[in-house]
């Protein structure tokens, strides 16, 4: 018996010993230039870039030299970030929020469905099943995902007040203006 039990442990130590220097010898690390495109990117996971997610965003931009420009949420700001990253011009976003807007649930026609839960990919909606659910406002994106699932229509996008803290400069209109270049200085 404890001739098995020796056998074991010493097949087990060289089993461990092959995997921990197999582990080290053959490990594959990712494209550094992925990481830091993905790490730009606003993380909302909303699809707006027509790509489930922003790490596939991130990798189409490298590998398939896919506009930068389609990050709603991540505006102007992530595609300079991006322009200098890549060294690549710097363009107005292919699509905005013509106003910026937060998710509001209309709390006496919430039947506690939970798909707004599922469609949020910033999980800025809770609740439960069977009961009344609520917006995170300082986590909600605005990317209006959660409308559409709504079987009942009691989600509504409600338009963010313009104030000091949230008003933008416009972004220039390259199409007009042959000569104009952006720059992390000029926004």
């Amino acid at each position: 018996m404890f001739t098995a039990i020796v056998t074991l442990s010493i097949f087990a130590t060289i089993i461990g010993l092959m995997l921990g220097i197999a582990s080290v010898r053959f490990r594959i690390e990712g494209d550094p230039v992925i990481d830091r495109i993905d790490a730009l990117l606003p993380q909302t996971q909303c699809g707006q870039c027509g790509y489930p997610g922003c790490r596939p965003y991130a990798e189409a931009i490298y590998n398939k030299n896919e506009n930068i420009n389609k990050c709603v949420p991540g505006g102007k700001v992530t595609i300079i970030a991006l322009s200098e990253l890549l060294g690549r011009e710097a363009v107005p976003p292919i699509k905005t929020q013509t106003v910026p807007a937060k998710a509001i649930i209309d709390e006496s026609n919430c039947i506690g469905c939970t798909l707004c839960i599922k469609a949020c990919p910033v999980d800025a909606i809770i609740g439960a099943p069977k009961y009344l659910h609520q917006v995170i406002a300082s986590e909600c994106t605005g990317c209006a995902l959660c409308v559409a699932p709504c079987p009942v229509e009691c989600i509504h996008m409600k338009p963010i007040t313009i104030t000091i803290a949230t008003w933008q400069w416009p972004f220039p209109n390259i199409n007009q203006q042959d000569n104009v270049q952006i720059n992390a200085n000029s926004i």
